[in-house]
């Protein structure tokens, strides 16, 4: 099969009051303005060489892919956002915001962004892994001799302040409406990949859960984590300490790659379940989504394969790093 008929598994992110679509050669933000208006950041995707080769290595790709998207996802939160806040401004302070627009995006300020982006997510994902390293040594030092069993405890207490930390926030008004255009996302892909025609109607039959999710690959990092500590021991707990932090990468990786198996096993029975514990983690990350926000999901995912289709056929425009798209069209 060709590079080009490879069919293409499309993921996105919720925003603020929106959804963003990654395509094969473009990702695209639509997001609802106060006014009723949906409006669309355009971001043509071009990767490097070394890191389209790096995308095909086992392992390497997950990472790969995690940096990736956390640097391009910053830039369409941050659209969401000022999006949302540009619609709090009175009319005079949003005139004189606008004057400030055009110079907005240099690139040092979109290197900044992708910057904040990674550190962020490497950050949240630090204190993620360590904080039940200690937690668990404090309360459970000296309970169990088996390592593996502490590896267990430890990954029973990351479980534990993940899902309080997710339905503690999902109670706040705005995530919670964030967790319905979460929904609104995995129930377009879903309908798109089952061939439906995208209408709210018809895109609302279908689950707000889907294989393919972030939610899940964090539920699979813990599970994949206990595994790959176990097979390592420690002397002390900063020798604990130190091969978290070494093998964090090594468990993205893996749990990148299982979450490809669980996805293309989704239809087989039995094999189907690999990826529940994932699914149920989106019972709280994803809620049910109304129509307008399905409407908004289906503009945004429409947008960007109009505009993959049309790169699809503008190859010189894509290499030479020129592009046919409107850096914020409405």
């Amino acid at each position: 099969m060709s590079e080009t008929s490879k069919p293409v598994s499309y993921g996105g992110q919720a925003v603020i009051e929106g959804v963003m679509f990654g395509g094969k050669h473009v990702n695209v933000t639509a997001v609802r303005r106060k006014n009723r208006e949906i409006t669309f950041l355009e971001v043509p995707r071009q990767d490097k060489a070394w890191v389209q080769k790096l995308r095909k290595i086992p392992l390497l790709r997950g990472i790969v892919s995690i940096i990736d998207s956390s640097a391009k996802g910053t830039r369409h939160l941050n659209y969401a956002a000022e999006s949302y806040a540009d619609d709090e401004l009175e009319p005079e302070e949003r005139a004189k915001q606008k004057e400030k627009e055009e110079s907005r995006w240099s690139l040092t300020m979109i290197i900044g962004v992708a910057a904040v982006g990674i550190l962020s997510f490497i950050f949240g994902k630090l204190v993620l892994t360590l904080v039940p390293v200690f937690v668990e040594n404090l309360l459970f030092g000296s309970v169990f001799k088996s390592q593996f069993l502490h590896n267990i405890v430890e990954g029973v207490i990351k479980l534990i302040l993940l899902l309080f930390y997710l339905y503690m926030i999902s109670l706040t008004p705005m995530v919670k409406r964030l967790f319905q255009y979460h929904g609104a996302e995995h129930k377009v892909i879903s309908a798109f990949e089952a061939g439906e025609e995208l209408t709210p109607e018809n895109v609302q039959k279908y689950s707000r859960l889907h294989y393919r999710c972030g939610s899940s690959f964090i539920m699979l990092t813990v599970i994949i984590g206990i595994l790959v500590y176990s097979l390592f021991t420690y002397d002390s707990l900063w020798e604990r300490v130190g091969q978290r932090i070494l093998l964090l990468p090594v468990v993205l990786g893996i749990s990148f790659e299982f979450l490809k198996i669980t996805n293309s096993m989704r239809d087989i029975p039995v094999l189907r379940y690999l990826g529940y514990p994932g699914l149920w983690l989106q019972l709280l990350t994803t809620k049910e989504p109304t129509n307008d926000q399905v409407e908004v999901s289906i503009a945004s995912f429409n947008r960007m394969r109009e505009l993959d289709a049309q790169l699809e056929q503008s190859p010189v425009e894509q290499n030479s790093g020129r592009t046919i798209l409107d850096p914020v069209k409405g």
